[in-house]
Protein backbone atom coordinates (compact mmCIF):
# COMPACT_ATOMS: atom_id res chain seq x y z
CA UNK A 1 0.00 0.00 0.00
CA UNK A 2 1.45 3.34 -1.26
CA UNK A 3 2.23 5.60 1.55
CA UNK A 4 2.39 9.24 1.20
CA UNK A 5 4.77 12.12 3.27
CA UNK A 6 2.57 15.08 5.14
CA UNK A 7 4.70 17.70 3.94
CA UNK A 8 4.44 16.30 0.06
CA UNK A 9 0.92 17.13 0.19
CA UNK A 10 0.59 20.14 2.23
CA UNK A 11 2.89 21.25 -0.58
CA UNK A 12 0.69 20.59 -3.16
CA UNK A 13 -2.22 22.13 -1.66
CA UNK A 14 -0.78 25.45 0.00
CA UNK A 15 1.97 26.35 -2.22
CA UNK A 16 0.30 25.74 -5.39
CA UNK A 17 -1.21 28.91 -6.90
CA UNK A 18 -4.83 28.02 -8.35
CA UNK A 19 -4.58 29.66 -11.55
CA UNK A 20 -8.44 28.46 -12.64
CA UNK A 21 -11.00 25.68 -11.88
CA UNK A 22 -10.77 21.93 -13.28
CA UNK A 23 -13.51 21.74 -16.07
CA UNK A 24 -13.97 18.55 -14.52
CA UNK A 25 -12.90 16.14 -11.34
CA UNK A 26 -11.59 12.69 -11.07
CA UNK A 27 -14.33 10.07 -9.52
CA UNK A 28 -14.13 6.43 -8.59
CA UNK A 29 -17.38 5.03 -8.26
CA UNK A 30 -16.30 1.43 -7.37
CA UNK A 31 -15.50 3.07 -3.90
CA UNK A 32 -18.10 4.89 -1.46
CA UNK A 33 -15.35 6.47 0.59
CA UNK A 34 -13.04 7.95 -2.25
CA UNK A 35 -11.41 11.64 -1.23
CA UNK A 36 -9.92 14.14 -4.04
CA UNK A 37 -7.43 16.19 -3.08
CA UNK A 38 -7.52 18.85 -6.07
CA UNK A 39 -8.30 22.58 -7.36
CA UNK A 40 -11.61 21.32 -8.77
CA UNK A 41 -13.70 22.96 -5.44
CA UNK A 42 -11.88 26.16 -4.40
CA UNK A 43 -14.84 27.27 -3.05
CA UNK A 44 -15.01 24.73 -0.12
CA UNK A 45 -13.24 24.82 2.63
CA UNK A 46 -14.05 23.32 6.41
CA UNK A 47 -12.74 25.31 9.45
CA UNK A 48 -14.16 23.27 12.62
CA UNK A 49 -13.26 24.03 15.95
CA UNK A 50 -14.30 21.78 18.71
CA UNK A 51 -13.47 21.77 22.81
CA UNK A 52 -11.24 18.83 22.56
CA UNK A 53 -12.20 17.96 26.33
CA UNK A 54 -15.50 18.79 26.34
CA UNK A 55 -16.84 17.32 23.44
CA UNK A 56 -17.66 20.66 22.25
CA UNK A 57 -20.30 21.20 19.10
CA UNK A 58 -20.65 20.10 14.94
CA UNK A 59 -18.22 21.81 12.99
CA UNK A 60 -19.58 25.26 11.12
CA UNK A 61 -18.74 25.06 7.77
CA UNK A 62 -18.27 27.57 5.61
CA UNK A 63 -16.82 28.88 2.52
CA UNK A 64 -13.72 30.12 0.78
CA UNK A 65 -12.17 30.63 -2.56
CA UNK A 66 -8.90 30.52 -3.40
CA UNK A 67 -7.84 27.47 -1.22
CA UNK A 68 -7.49 24.08 -2.64
CA UNK A 69 -9.96 21.62 -1.08
CA UNK A 70 -10.58 17.85 -0.70
CA UNK A 71 -14.17 16.58 -2.11
CA UNK A 72 -15.39 13.52 -0.23
CA UNK A 73 -17.21 11.84 -3.17
CA UNK A 74 -18.83 9.88 -0.79
CA UNK A 75 -21.03 13.22 0.52
CA UNK A 76 -21.55 14.57 -3.06
CA UNK A 77 -18.48 16.30 -4.49
CA UNK A 78 -19.11 18.73 -6.41
CA UNK A 79 -19.14 19.51 -10.03
CA UNK A 80 -16.34 22.43 -11.45
CA UNK A 81 -18.66 23.23 -13.98
CA UNK A 82 -20.85 24.29 -10.94
CA UNK A 83 -18.20 25.70 -9.93
CA UNK A 84 -17.54 27.86 -12.83
CA UNK A 85 -21.13 28.82 -12.90
CA UNK A 86 -20.78 31.11 -10.16
CA UNK A 87 -17.67 32.81 -12.10
CA UNK A 88 -15.69 32.34 -8.57
CA UNK A 89 -17.78 35.66 -7.08
CA UNK A 90 -19.17 33.84 -4.57
CA UNK A 91 -22.84 34.51 -5.35
CA UNK A 92 -24.05 30.79 -5.64
CA UNK A 93 -27.84 29.90 -5.21
CA UNK A 94 -28.53 28.76 -2.06
CA UNK A 95 -28.95 24.88 -2.74
CA UNK A 96 -25.15 24.82 -4.46
CA UNK A 97 -23.77 26.27 -1.05
CA UNK A 98 -25.12 23.86 1.04
CA UNK A 99 -23.99 20.91 -1.88
CA UNK A 100 -20.64 22.19 -1.25
CA UNK A 101 -20.28 22.63 1.93
CA UNK A 102 -21.88 19.26 2.62
CA UNK A 103 -18.99 18.03 0.59
CA UNK A 104 -16.19 18.90 3.23
CA UNK A 105 -12.23 19.78 2.84
CA UNK A 106 -11.99 15.71 4.21
CA UNK A 107 -13.47 12.74 5.47
CA UNK A 108 -15.48 13.38 8.55
CA UNK A 109 -13.53 12.32 11.99
CA UNK A 110 -16.93 10.13 12.40
CA UNK A 111 -16.77 8.34 9.55
CA UNK A 112 -12.98 6.72 10.15
CA UNK A 113 -13.47 6.48 13.82
CA UNK A 114 -16.92 4.12 12.24
CA UNK A 115 -14.48 2.30 9.70
CA UNK A 116 -12.10 2.07 12.41
CA UNK A 117 -14.17 0.00 15.03
CA UNK A 118 -16.32 -1.66 12.37
CA UNK A 119 -13.26 -3.54 10.87
CA UNK A 120 -14.83 -4.11 7.17
CA UNK A 121 -18.87 -4.45 8.57
CA UNK A 122 -21.62 -2.21 7.77
CA UNK A 123 -23.20 -2.63 10.88
CA UNK A 124 -21.53 -2.60 14.39
CA UNK A 125 -23.10 -4.15 17.85
CA UNK A 126 -23.78 -0.97 20.07
CA UNK A 127 -21.63 -3.34 22.71
CA UNK A 128 -18.87 -3.54 20.59
CA UNK A 129 -18.38 0.47 20.79
CA UNK A 130 -18.89 0.88 24.23
CA UNK A 131 -16.47 -2.08 24.82
CA UNK A 132 -13.97 -0.53 22.75
CA UNK A 133 -14.26 2.56 24.39
CA UNK A 134 -13.47 0.91 28.00
CA UNK A 135 -10.72 0.02 26.60
CA UNK A 136 -8.99 3.24 26.03
CA UNK A 137 -9.76 4.27 29.74
CA UNK A 138 -12.58 5.99 28.83
CA UNK A 139 -15.48 5.07 30.66
CA UNK A 140 -19.22 5.50 29.88
CA UNK A 141 -20.60 7.66 32.66
CA UNK A 142 -17.80 10.03 31.46
CA UNK A 143 -19.64 13.54 31.75
CA UNK A 144 -17.41 14.55 28.43
CA UNK A 145 -19.44 11.87 26.94
CA UNK A 146 -22.58 12.55 27.93
CA UNK A 147 -24.37 13.80 25.03
CA UNK A 148 -22.90 10.91 23.11
CA UNK A 149 -24.39 8.39 25.57
CA UNK A 150 -27.77 9.76 25.82
CA UNK A 151 -27.88 9.88 22.38
CA UNK A 152 -26.77 6.46 22.12
CA UNK A 153 -29.66 5.08 23.97
CA UNK A 154 -32.21 7.38 22.25
CA UNK A 155 -30.70 5.48 19.11
CA UNK A 156 -31.08 2.13 19.98
CA UNK A 157 -34.85 2.74 20.81
CA UNK A 158 -35.02 3.55 17.19
CA UNK A 159 -33.82 1.03 15.81
CA UNK A 160 -35.38 -2.19 15.05
CA UNK A 161 -33.30 -4.71 16.77
CA UNK A 162 -31.86 -2.28 19.19
CA UNK A 163 -28.73 -3.10 18.67
CA UNK A 164 -27.30 -2.37 15.09
CA UNK A 165 -25.74 0.46 14.47
CA UNK A 166 -24.88 1.84 11.21
CA UNK A 167 -22.60 3.94 9.78
CA UNK A 168 -25.06 7.01 9.54
CA UNK A 169 -26.59 6.22 13.34
CA UNK A 170 -23.10 5.91 14.58
CA UNK A 171 -22.26 9.67 13.48
CA UNK A 172 -25.11 10.68 14.50
CA UNK A 173 -24.45 9.56 18.41
CA UNK A 174 -20.84 9.85 18.35
CA UNK A 175 -20.74 13.75 16.67
CA UNK A 176 -21.07 15.66 19.55
CA UNK A 177 -18.38 14.04 21.07
CA UNK A 178 -15.95 13.21 18.02
CA UNK A 179 -12.75 14.73 18.71
CA UNK A 180 -12.57 13.28 22.02
CA UNK A 181 -13.18 9.97 20.86
CA UNK A 182 -11.17 10.07 18.18
CA UNK A 183 -7.75 11.22 20.22
CA UNK A 184 -9.16 7.91 22.68
CA UNK A 185 -9.35 5.48 19.51
CA UNK A 186 -5.87 6.92 18.11
CA UNK A 187 -3.89 6.20 21.58
CA UNK A 188 -3.34 10.12 21.58
CA UNK A 189 -3.81 10.16 25.91
CA UNK A 190 -1.07 10.51 28.13
CA UNK A 191 -1.03 6.88 28.89
CA UNK A 192 -1.62 5.21 25.42
CA UNK A 193 -1.23 1.72 25.85
CA UNK A 194 -3.86 1.76 28.86
CA UNK A 195 -4.72 -2.21 29.36
CA UNK A 196 -1.53 -3.58 29.57
CA UNK A 197 -0.98 -0.15 31.62
CA UNK A 198 -3.74 -1.43 34.14
CA UNK A 199 -2.78 -5.23 34.41
CA UNK A 200 0.66 -4.25 36.06
CA UNK A 201 -1.75 -2.22 38.59
CA UNK A 202 -3.32 -5.08 39.03
CA UNK A 203 -0.16 -7.31 39.84
CA UNK A 204 1.06 -4.56 41.65
CA UNK A 205 -2.01 -4.57 44.10
CA UNK A 206 -2.27 -7.91 44.27
CA UNK A 207 1.04 -8.20 45.56
CA UNK A 208 0.50 -5.58 48.39
CA UNK A 209 -3.08 -7.31 49.28
CA UNK A 210 -0.73 -10.71 50.56
CA UNK A 211 0.70 -8.17 53.64
CA UNK A 212 -0.84 -8.75 57.04
CA UNK A 213 1.15 -6.12 59.37
CA UNK A 214 0.03 -3.25 60.62
CA UNK A 215 -2.73 -1.97 63.21
CA UNK A 216 -6.65 -0.21 62.33
CA UNK A 217 -6.18 3.20 63.93
CA UNK A 218 -8.27 2.67 67.26
CA UNK A 219 -7.73 6.49 69.05
CA UNK A 220 -11.08 7.87 67.07
CA UNK A 221 -13.84 4.35 67.90
CA UNK A 222 -15.60 4.77 64.57
CA UNK A 223 -12.20 4.71 62.45
CA UNK A 224 -11.86 1.26 64.59
CA UNK A 225 -14.36 -0.60 62.81
CA UNK A 226 -13.25 -0.61 59.78
CA UNK A 227 -12.09 -4.73 58.49
CA UNK A 228 -8.26 -4.42 58.13
CA UNK A 229 -8.89 -6.62 55.46
CA UNK A 230 -9.96 -4.10 52.84
CA UNK A 231 -7.73 -2.65 49.90
CA UNK A 232 -8.57 -0.34 47.01
CA UNK A 233 -6.54 1.45 44.45
CA UNK A 234 -7.88 3.67 42.45
CA UNK A 235 -6.10 5.60 38.77
CA UNK A 236 -7.66 8.47 37.06
CA UNK A 237 -5.03 9.88 34.45
CA UNK A 238 -4.68 13.69 33.06
CA UNK A 239 -7.33 12.55 30.17
CA UNK A 240 -9.52 11.14 32.28
CA UNK A 241 -8.78 7.56 31.81
CA UNK A 242 -9.92 5.55 34.60
CA UNK A 243 -8.64 2.07 36.61
CA UNK A 244 -9.82 0.48 39.57
CA UNK A 245 -9.50 -2.72 41.06
CA UNK A 246 -10.36 -3.63 45.00
CA UNK A 247 -12.69 -2.20 47.24
CA UNK A 248 -13.02 1.23 45.49
CA UNK A 249 -16.66 1.76 46.21
CA UNK A 250 -16.44 1.70 50.33
CA UNK A 251 -17.26 5.18 51.81
CA UNK A 252 -14.31 5.83 54.16
CA UNK A 253 -12.97 9.74 55.81
CA UNK A 254 -10.22 11.99 54.38
CA UNK A 255 -8.40 12.43 57.33
CA UNK A 256 -5.36 14.09 57.13
CA UNK A 257 -5.86 13.82 53.61
CA UNK A 258 -8.17 16.64 53.24
CA UNK A 259 -4.93 19.02 54.73
CA UNK A 260 -3.17 19.90 51.28
CA UNK A 261 -6.46 20.00 49.71
CA UNK A 262 -8.06 22.74 52.28
CA UNK A 263 -4.22 24.48 52.06
CA UNK A 264 -4.77 24.31 48.26
CA UNK A 265 -8.32 25.91 48.47
CA UNK A 266 -6.44 28.86 51.38
CA UNK A 267 -3.84 29.94 48.29
CA UNK A 268 -6.45 29.89 45.90
CA UNK A 269 -8.15 32.69 47.50
CA UNK A 270 -5.67 34.24 49.45
CA UNK A 271 -2.21 33.64 47.55
CA UNK A 272 0.90 31.75 48.94
CA UNK A 273 2.30 35.16 50.42
CA UNK A 274 -0.78 35.86 52.88
CA UNK A 275 -0.92 32.02 53.49
CA UNK A 276 2.62 31.63 54.95
CA UNK A 277 2.63 34.80 56.86
CA UNK A 278 0.89 32.06 59.21
CA UNK A 279 2.50 28.70 58.11
CA UNK A 280 6.03 27.46 57.56
CA UNK A 281 6.98 25.71 55.23
CA UNK A 282 9.78 23.27 56.39
CA UNK A 283 9.31 19.39 57.93
CA UNK A 284 8.76 19.35 61.20
CA UNK A 285 11.06 15.93 61.63
CA UNK A 286 8.44 15.18 64.42
CA UNK A 287 5.11 13.35 65.23
CA UNK A 288 2.13 15.01 63.30
CA UNK A 289 0.27 16.49 66.25
CA UNK A 290 3.16 17.59 68.54
CA UNK A 291 2.93 20.61 70.42
CA UNK A 292 5.99 22.36 68.91
CA UNK A 293 6.27 25.34 66.64
CA UNK A 294 9.30 26.69 64.04
CA UNK A 295 11.39 29.72 65.61
CA UNK A 296 9.02 32.20 64.69
CA UNK A 297 6.70 31.06 66.51
CA UNK A 298 4.34 29.57 63.58
CA UNK A 299 3.52 25.73 62.96
CA UNK A 300 6.10 24.35 60.50
CA UNK A 301 3.94 23.72 57.55
CA UNK A 302 0.53 22.90 56.74
CA UNK A 303 0.76 19.22 56.95
CA UNK A 304 0.90 18.48 60.34
CA UNK A 305 -2.11 19.16 62.71
CA UNK A 306 -1.13 22.59 64.33
CA UNK A 307 -0.70 23.72 60.85
CA UNK A 308 -3.42 22.34 59.30
CA UNK A 309 -5.38 24.11 62.09
CA UNK A 310 -4.12 27.38 61.26
CA UNK A 311 -4.83 26.64 57.65
CA UNK A 312 -8.21 25.98 58.70
CA UNK A 313 -8.88 29.65 59.95
CA UNK A 314 -8.07 31.05 56.91
CA UNK A 315 -10.74 29.31 54.69
CA UNK A 316 -13.62 31.73 53.97
CA UNK A 317 -12.93 34.24 57.21
CA UNK A 318 -15.91 35.57 59.10
CA UNK A 319 -18.54 33.41 57.63
CA UNK A 320 -20.23 31.00 59.72
CA UNK A 321 -19.06 27.28 59.83
CA UNK A 322 -21.90 25.95 57.91
CA UNK A 323 -21.14 28.85 55.24
CA UNK A 324 -17.20 27.33 55.56
CA UNK A 325 -17.87 23.89 55.37
CA UNK A 326 -20.68 24.37 51.94
CA UNK A 327 -17.87 26.32 50.48
CA UNK A 328 -14.87 23.62 50.92
CA UNK A 329 -17.69 20.78 49.90
CA UNK A 330 -18.54 22.81 47.10
CA UNK A 331 -14.43 23.06 46.20
CA UNK A 332 -14.12 19.26 46.92
CA UNK A 333 -17.17 18.20 44.43
CA UNK A 334 -15.39 20.06 41.83
CA UNK A 335 -12.32 18.60 42.26
CA UNK A 336 -14.00 15.12 42.30
CA UNK A 337 -16.09 15.98 38.89
CA UNK A 338 -19.02 15.58 41.19
CA UNK A 339 -18.21 12.20 41.91
CA UNK A 340 -19.10 10.78 45.78
CA UNK A 341 -17.82 13.04 48.52
CA UNK A 342 -20.00 12.79 51.54
CA UNK A 343 -19.99 13.39 55.27
CA UNK A 344 -19.43 10.91 58.83
CA UNK A 345 -21.13 13.28 61.33
CA UNK A 346 -20.46 9.84 63.51
CA UNK A 347 -16.88 10.39 63.17
CA UNK A 348 -17.41 14.17 63.59
CA UNK A 349 -18.89 13.54 67.13
CA UNK A 350 -16.04 10.94 67.45
CA UNK A 351 -13.10 13.07 66.73
CA UNK A 352 -14.34 15.94 68.67
CA UNK A 353 -14.84 13.76 71.42
CA UNK A 354 -10.87 12.40 71.61
CA UNK A 355 -9.91 15.49 70.24
CA UNK A 356 -7.82 16.59 73.78
CA UNK A 357 -4.48 16.88 72.11
CA UNK A 358 -6.18 19.05 69.10
CA UNK A 359 -7.35 21.04 71.14
CA UNK A 360 -4.28 21.39 73.47
CA UNK A 361 -2.47 22.34 70.26
CA UNK A 362 -5.42 24.99 69.33
CA UNK A 363 -4.86 26.55 72.81
CA UNK A 364 -0.93 26.33 72.30
CA UNK A 365 -1.37 28.27 68.99
CA UNK A 366 -4.23 31.04 70.63
CA UNK A 367 -1.33 31.59 73.05
CA UNK A 368 1.51 32.29 70.79
CA UNK A 369 -1.21 34.38 68.47
CA UNK A 370 -1.02 32.09 65.40
CA UNK A 371 -4.36 32.71 64.03
CA UNK A 372 -5.57 35.81 62.12
CA UNK A 373 -7.58 38.27 64.49
CA UNK A 374 -10.39 37.95 65.73
CA UNK A 375 -10.24 33.96 65.34
CA UNK A 376 -12.45 31.81 67.18
CA UNK A 377 -10.43 28.92 67.97
CA UNK A 378 -12.90 26.34 69.61
CA UNK A 379 -14.89 27.42 66.23
CA UNK A 380 -11.63 26.42 64.21
CA UNK A 381 -11.41 23.12 65.76
CA UNK A 382 -15.18 22.04 65.43
CA UNK A 383 -14.47 22.90 61.22
CA UNK A 384 -11.22 21.64 61.42
CA UNK A 385 -13.08 17.83 62.72
CA UNK A 386 -15.53 18.66 60.02
CA UNK A 387 -13.40 18.93 57.57
CA UNK A 388 -11.47 15.48 58.69
CA UNK A 389 -15.25 13.63 58.55
CA UNK A 390 -15.19 14.09 54.52
CA UNK A 391 -16.06 11.14 53.29
CA UNK A 392 -15.23 9.76 49.92
CA UNK A 393 -14.56 6.61 47.90
CA UNK A 394 -10.82 5.48 46.21
CA UNK A 395 -13.16 6.29 42.94
CA UNK A 396 -13.32 10.12 43.58
CA UNK A 397 -10.12 10.31 45.85
CA UNK A 398 -8.57 9.40 42.51
CA UNK A 399 -10.13 12.29 40.38
CA UNK A 400 -9.35 15.00 43.50
CA UNK A 401 -5.76 13.75 42.37
CA UNK A 402 -5.86 13.50 39.20
CA UNK A 403 -6.88 17.45 39.41
CA UNK A 404 -3.58 18.54 40.89
CA UNK A 405 -1.67 16.47 38.30
CA UNK A 406 -3.73 18.05 35.95
CA UNK A 407 -2.40 21.52 36.89
CA UNK A 408 -5.87 22.59 38.59
CA UNK A 409 -8.35 21.63 36.03
CA UNK A 410 -10.73 18.27 36.36
CA UNK A 411 -9.49 16.07 34.07
CA UNK A 412 -13.01 14.60 33.42
CA UNK A 413 -14.78 17.81 33.46
CA UNK A 414 -12.92 20.34 31.92
CA UNK A 415 -13.36 22.99 34.51
CA UNK A 416 -10.53 25.09 36.47
CA UNK A 417 -10.81 24.30 39.75
CA UNK A 418 -7.56 25.62 41.48
CA UNK A 419 -4.72 28.48 40.68
CA UNK A 420 -1.91 27.11 39.23
CA UNK A 421 -0.11 28.81 41.76
CA UNK A 422 -1.90 26.84 44.26
CA UNK A 423 -1.21 23.51 42.79
CA UNK A 424 2.66 24.14 42.69
CA UNK A 425 2.56 25.08 46.16
CA UNK A 426 0.15 22.29 47.63
CA UNK A 427 2.43 19.51 45.37
CA UNK A 428 5.65 21.00 47.30
CA UNK A 429 4.75 20.62 50.36
CA UNK A 430 3.08 17.35 49.67
CA UNK A 431 6.51 16.18 48.62
CA UNK A 432 8.61 17.30 51.65
CA UNK A 433 6.09 16.99 54.30
CA UNK A 434 2.51 14.70 53.38
CA UNK A 435 3.98 11.65 54.62
CA UNK A 436 4.11 12.36 58.43
CA UNK A 437 7.61 11.81 59.92
CA UNK A 438 7.96 9.22 57.06
CA UNK A 439 8.53 11.79 54.31
CA UNK A 440 11.74 12.23 53.80
CA UNK A 441 11.96 8.22 53.31
CA UNK A 442 9.05 8.30 50.96
CA UNK A 443 10.20 11.16 49.06
CA UNK A 444 13.90 8.98 48.61
CA UNK A 445 12.69 6.04 47.50
CA UNK A 446 9.37 7.52 45.64
CA UNK A 447 9.68 11.15 44.85
CA UNK A 448 6.43 11.81 44.17
CA UNK A 449 3.90 14.63 45.92
CA UNK A 450 1.53 12.43 48.38
CA UNK A 451 -0.45 12.90 51.48
CA UNK A 452 -1.30 9.94 53.74
CA UNK A 453 -4.26 9.83 56.82
CA UNK A 454 -5.12 7.65 59.37
CA UNK A 455 -8.08 6.12 58.44
CA UNK A 456 -5.84 4.21 55.80
CA UNK A 457 -5.73 6.48 52.67
CA UNK A 458 -2.49 7.76 50.69
CA UNK A 459 -3.68 10.69 47.97
CA UNK A 460 -0.34 9.95 45.58
CA UNK A 461 0.37 12.65 42.53
CA UNK A 462 2.58 11.77 38.99
CA UNK A 463 2.26 15.62 37.87
CA UNK A 464 1.56 15.53 34.02
CA UNK A 465 0.60 11.90 34.44
CA UNK A 466 -2.34 10.67 37.04
CA UNK A 467 -3.91 10.68 40.60
CA UNK A 468 -3.73 7.98 42.50
CA UNK A 469 -5.84 6.97 45.69
CA UNK A 470 -4.50 4.21 47.65
CA UNK A 471 -6.63 2.55 50.70
CA UNK A 472 -5.84 0.31 53.75
CA UNK A 473 -7.07 0.82 56.93
CA UNK A 474 -3.60 -0.99 58.67
CA UNK A 475 -1.12 1.48 59.27
CA UNK A 476 2.71 1.65 60.32
CA UNK A 477 4.21 2.72 63.18
CA UNK A 478 4.26 5.93 61.97
CA UNK A 479 0.38 6.44 60.90
CA UNK A 480 1.00 5.11 57.02
CA UNK A 481 -0.94 2.36 55.66
CA UNK A 482 1.30 -0.39 55.17
CA UNK A 483 -0.54 -1.65 51.89
CA UNK A 484 -0.72 1.97 50.40
CA UNK A 485 3.30 1.93 50.95
CA UNK A 486 3.87 -1.15 49.44
CA UNK A 487 1.91 -0.40 46.71
CA UNK A 488 3.53 3.29 45.93
CA UNK A 489 7.29 1.16 46.23
CA UNK A 490 6.78 -0.91 43.63
CA UNK A 491 4.56 1.17 41.20
CA UNK A 492 8.17 3.65 41.22
CA UNK A 493 10.38 0.47 41.05
CA UNK A 494 8.61 -0.53 37.92
CA UNK A 495 7.83 2.71 36.16
CA UNK A 496 9.87 5.68 35.70
CA UNK A 497 7.83 8.03 37.64
CA UNK A 498 10.26 9.07 40.33
CA UNK A 499 10.99 12.73 40.01
CA UNK A 500 14.47 11.68 38.95
CA UNK A 501 14.13 8.47 36.92
CA UNK A 502 14.44 10.50 33.70
CA UNK A 503 17.88 11.89 34.04
CA UNK A 504 20.35 10.70 31.43
CA UNK A 505 22.17 7.79 31.42
CA UNK A 506 19.62 6.62 34.26
CA UNK A 507 19.01 2.95 34.57
CA UNK A 508 16.12 2.76 32.44
CA UNK A 509 12.30 1.37 33.66
CA UNK A 510 8.92 1.17 31.89
CA UNK A 511 7.60 4.24 30.86
CA UNK A 512 4.21 3.72 30.09
CA UNK A 513 3.28 7.09 28.48
CA UNK A 514 5.58 5.56 25.47
CA UNK A 515 3.40 3.77 22.89
CA UNK A 516 4.88 0.10 22.59
CA UNK A 517 8.01 1.64 24.46
CA UNK A 518 9.32 3.62 21.85
CA UNK A 519 8.88 6.99 21.59
CA UNK A 520 7.54 9.63 24.72
CA UNK A 521 4.37 11.09 23.80
CA UNK A 522 3.98 14.90 23.95
CA UNK A 523 0.62 15.10 22.07
CA UNK A 524 -1.83 18.03 23.78
CA UNK A 525 -5.93 18.35 22.70
CA UNK A 526 -6.08 18.39 19.29
CA UNK A 527 -8.53 20.33 17.07
CA UNK A 528 -10.89 19.00 14.67
CA UNK A 529 -9.02 20.18 11.72
CA UNK A 530 -6.00 18.81 13.01
CA UNK A 531 -7.21 15.46 13.34
CA UNK A 532 -8.52 15.45 10.33
CA UNK A 533 -5.44 16.10 8.97
CA UNK A 534 -3.57 13.63 10.86
CA UNK A 535 -6.01 10.64 10.07
CA UNK A 536 -6.27 11.48 6.19
CA UNK A 537 -2.63 12.68 5.54
CA UNK A 538 -0.51 9.84 7.92
CA UNK A 539 -2.95 6.96 8.15
CA UNK A 540 -1.76 3.94 5.85
CA UNK A 541 -5.55 3.33 5.52
CA UNK A 542 -5.24 5.92 2.47
CA UNK A 543 -4.37 4.22 -0.81
CA UNK A 544 -3.17 6.31 -3.91
CA UNK A 545 -5.42 4.91 -6.99
CA UNK A 546 -4.35 7.51 -9.67
CA UNK A 547 -3.06 10.60 -10.46
CA UNK A 548 -3.55 12.43 -13.17
CA UNK A 549 -2.55 15.54 -15.88
CA UNK A 550 -5.07 18.52 -15.91
CA UNK A 551 -4.59 20.35 -19.37
CA UNK A 552 -5.74 23.29 -17.65
CA UNK A 553 -3.51 23.89 -14.09
CA UNK A 554 -0.08 22.91 -13.30
CA UNK A 555 -1.17 20.92 -10.76
CA UNK A 556 -1.85 17.43 -10.49
CA UNK A 557 -4.56 15.62 -9.24
CA UNK A 558 -4.64 12.84 -7.13
CA UNK A 559 -7.39 10.85 -5.75
CA UNK A 560 -6.73 8.64 -2.43
CA UNK A 561 -8.96 5.87 -1.45
CA UNK A 562 -9.67 4.69 2.24
CA UNK A 563 -9.01 1.16 2.72
CA UNK A 564 -10.92 -1.10 4.90
CA UNK A 565 -9.21 -1.65 8.10
CA UNK A 566 -9.61 -5.67 7.38
CA UNK A 567 -7.53 -5.31 4.45
CA UNK A 568 -5.06 -3.31 6.26
CA UNK A 569 -4.21 -5.92 8.92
Amino acid sequence: MLQFRLSIVLKELFQSNLKRPLTGIVRNKASPATICFSTACPNVTALPRLNPLAGGSRPVWRSSYGIRSFCTESEGAVAASEAAKDGGTGNVKEAEAEKRRKAGILPSLEDLLFYTIAEGQEKIPAHKFTTALKATGLRTGDPRLKECMDMLKVTLKSTSDGVMLDRHLFKKCVQSNIVLLTQAFRKKFVIPDFQTFCSHIDELHDSAKRLSGGQVADYIPQLAKFSPDLWAVSLCTVDGQRHTVGDTKVPFCLQSCVKPLKYAIAVHDHGTDYVHKFIGKEPSGLRFNKLFLDEDDKPHNPMVNAGAIVCTSLIKQGASNAEKFDYVMNFLNKMAGNEYVGFSNATFQSERESGDRNFAIGYYLKEKKCFPEGTDMTSILDFYFQLCSIEVTCESASVMAATLANGGFCPITGERVLSPEAVRDTLSLMHSCGMYDFSGQFAFHVGLPAKSGVAGGILLVVPNVMGIMCWSPPLDKLGNSVRGIQFCTDLVSLFNFHNYDNLRHFAKKLDPRREGGDQRQHIGPMDYESLQQELALKDSLWKRVCPTESNEDSSTTVVYRMESVADKN
